[in-house]
Order: C-alpha cells, then sequence, then structure tokens
C-alpha cells in the first residue's frame, strides 16, 4: 500500500518511512508548503492542515504534529513546540524548565488522516523528563534534550532504538491498523 505523507523535514520523513515500511506501507513524502495555523488546540491545527493538503493532493494524505507538554508549564508548549524550539534552541529549553527539574513531560504525536470523506485521528504519548543539556546529534529539534522514561539517554543518543518506543511510532502504529482494515 502506498500512502502520501505531507512534511518537508527530512528527518520526521525518514522516521516515518523506517516504521511504515516494516508495515508494508510506502510513504511518499509531499513538501508542498501550507500555511500552518498556530494553536494550543493541536486537534484543530492538524484538521486545518490535513484539509489544506487534501485540497493540494487531490487523493488520501496525513500529516502529523509532534509537541510537548511540561507539566510545570501547564502542559506548554504542547502544539507550539516548534515556535518554543525555533526561538529558545536546545539551551534555553533547558532554562525554560530548570527552575522545575524533573518535572513530567509528555511527548504526544497527533495524526490526521484525510480519506476524502472524513479526517481521522491518531495519537500516540511517550512520557519523560527534559535533560540538563543537550546530548547526542541535535539535527532533529528537541530529541538531544528529551529522555523518555525508562531510560537514561535522550531520543538524539538512542538512534534507531527511538523508534521502537516513540510517539510517533505509536500514532503511526494506529493509522498502519486503520488502513489495514
Amino acid at each position: 500500500m502506498e500512502i502520501v505523507f505531507l512534511s518537508s523535514n527530512k528527518s520526521k520523513i525518514a522516521e516515518v518511512q523506517a516504521i511504515l515500511n516494516k508495515e508494508e506501507i510506502t510513504v511518499v513524502p509531499s513538501s508542498i508548503k501550507i500555511e500552518e495555523i498556530q494553536s494550543e488546540d493541536v486537534k484543530h491545527l492538524v484538521r486545518d492542515k490535513v484539509l489544506k493538503a487534501f485540497s493540494r493532493i487531490g487523493r488520501p494524505i496525513f500529516v502529523e504534529h509532534t509537541g510537548l507538554y511540561i507539566e510545570a508549564l501547564n502542559g506548554l508548549p504542547g502544539g507550539l513546540t516548534q515556535i518554543f524550539w525555533d526561538n529558545l534552541d536546545a539551551e534555553g529549553f533547558i532554562r525554560l524548565v530548570a527552575h522545575a527539574p524533573d518535572s513530567k513531560v509528555i511527548a504526544r504525536t497527533v495524526i490526521g488522516y484525510c480519506d476524502g470523506l472524513k479526517i481521522h485521528f491518531f495519537e500516540g504519548d511517550t512520557k519523560g523528563t527534559i535533560s540538563t543539556s543537550s546530548k547526542g546529534p541535535t539535527d532533529f529539534q528537541w530529541d538531544c534534550i528529551f529522555i523518555p522514561d525508562g531510560f537514561s539517554q535522550t531520543f538524539a543518543e538512542l538512534g534507531e532504538k527511538k523508534n521502537e518506543i516513540s510517539m510517533r511510532k505509536k500514532a503511526l502504529e494506529q493509522l498502519s491498523n486503520f488502513l489495514d482494515k
């Protein structure tokens, strides 16, 4: 089976392909530009994005949005994680949560799939904490500062192991199960 995925992030595309290829789903990336609304309401953001993508592509497509929900910040940045990251980078992000060490964090992926008739949502969560320093490669956003529960390494340090435990994998498995039906 073949499915179109809207993203221009090469790391995210590679991760999605690695996960779904094991499910015998071929991911065809599309990097068309969609103006993404900014909202704390991630389902609203994903719905808007997938509808815009479907209207441009004209065939079934999925999009995803992943964010960090930090307990000490009342769930922020959530759907606004990319804006926070672009303005703070790793060290600024770490300073932001330094006042609340061991604060619980949820990394959440929300996928929206539009088949032309309906939008379907799939979610995956991974609980963890924010590291006290950036560790591992820094080329994939906040992977270098997020430590999943049960591990002592950041997602960036875990490498391919991340694809076995991540919030994105959990959401993609739900999408794959839905497509199998």
